[in-house]
């Protein structure tokens, strides 16, 4: 397939979103749960909290889709909260919509879901608590956010609070393979390794990486996805921990990672991710090293993100390795 016909398509991601519950890959009891509400037909206001790019608003529309079917284009609405977070608009938009009328099946609600919740400002949260009261008897709100606890008290206590995990590496990686088959991508094992790694559970990050890999390469590879998300490569982190002398770790820091332009966060980032997995060392040392990592990522993280935090990190690291534990 050509670049430019590529570049008129949807992106994947809104391509193969699931429009119906049973679709959603992951955290199976909390969409039980959802499918029981739709069956039931009373949908009462909720939170769903989580990781971003796990399908906190996809599930909030597929159940508004199957709550309201035909109805749903007039009867949802969606705001951004981090972008209309003010009291302004819960007086304006949202009231007006909860006061709009709409000709629902009898015992079907409006629904006006409220994306990024958590970033919505404490005075916003405050004007949302009559609003609900108000026209709970037409109109219900589910919030989506990813931290659960920046929602106040009182629309928390109003709301079924549902949490949502980070999905499986398995679960991400059926999901990519169901869309390989379908766009006919050329991929290697290797190469869906990648892109499962370098998305830690966020399905929404794996398909938008892998569509920008099949767009800038024929093949879906390790080397052209790293490439792609401009992460440092995993094999040569491992090979920079697993090197057998201080002198050769910093040298592959050097000329591998820190001179072709990677950011201090993403080496560190990427090392902590590989030494969980390096079985090739004994547990307590790997706990050692990951620790030595973590301080190391704290004083990054604090704004000394230069290349002696990382040299430094590594001559702990040489000590960590060669200890007998």
């Amino acid at each position: 397939m050509s670049k430019a016909a590529l570049s008129l398509e949807l992106p994947w991601v809104e391509k193969y979103r699931p429009h119906l519950l049973k679709d959603i890959v992951g955290n199976e009891d909390t969409i039980e749960r959802l499918k029981h509400i739709a069956k039931d037909g009373n949908m009462p206001h909720m939170i769903i909290s989580g990781l971003p790019g796990i399908g906190k608003t996809t599930s909030i529309h597929c159940l508004a889709h199957e709550l309201l079917g035909d109805s749903y284009s007039q009867a949802v609405l969606e705001l951004n909260a981090s972008d209309d977070r003010g009291i302004d608009v819960v007086r304006n938009q949202i009231k007006h919509f909860a006061q709009k009328k709409c000709h629902l099946p009898t015992g079907k609600h409006k629904i006006i879901i409220l994306d990024e919740a958590d970033s919505m400002t404490a005075g916003a949260q405050q004007a949302l608590r009559r609003t609900m009261e108000i026209y709970s008897n037409t109109t219900r709100f589910a919030f989506a956010c990813n931290q659960s606890n920046k929602i106040i008290e009182p629309l928390q206590s109003r709301c079924a609070i549902l949490r949502y995990t980070k999905l499986s590496d398995e679960q991400v990686l059926k999901r990519l393979l169901e869309i390989t088959k379908a766009e006919d991508v050329k991929y290697t094992n290797d190469g869906l390794e990648a892109l499962i790694f370098t998305a830690e559970g966020d399905m929404r990050q794996a398909i938008n990486n892998l569509q920008s890999t099949v767009a800038g390469h024929s093949l879906v590879n390790g080397d052209n996805v790293f490439k792609i998300v401009d992460s440092p490569h995993p094999l040569i982190v491992k090979k920079m921990i697993l090197a057998p002398t201080l002198d050769d770790s910093l040298l592959i820091l050097r000329k591998e990672l820190w001179d072709k332009g990677y950011s201090a966060v993403d080496i560190v980032t990427t090392s902590f991710r590989v030494t969980k997995t390096l079985y090739e060392l004994k547990e307590p040392q790997r706990l050692d090293m990951i620790k030595e990592i973590g301080i190391t990522h704290m004083r990054i993280l604090e704004g000394v993100g230069t290349y002696l935090q990382l040299a430094a990190m590594m001559a702990k690291l040489s000590t960590h390795k060669l200890s007998t534990n």
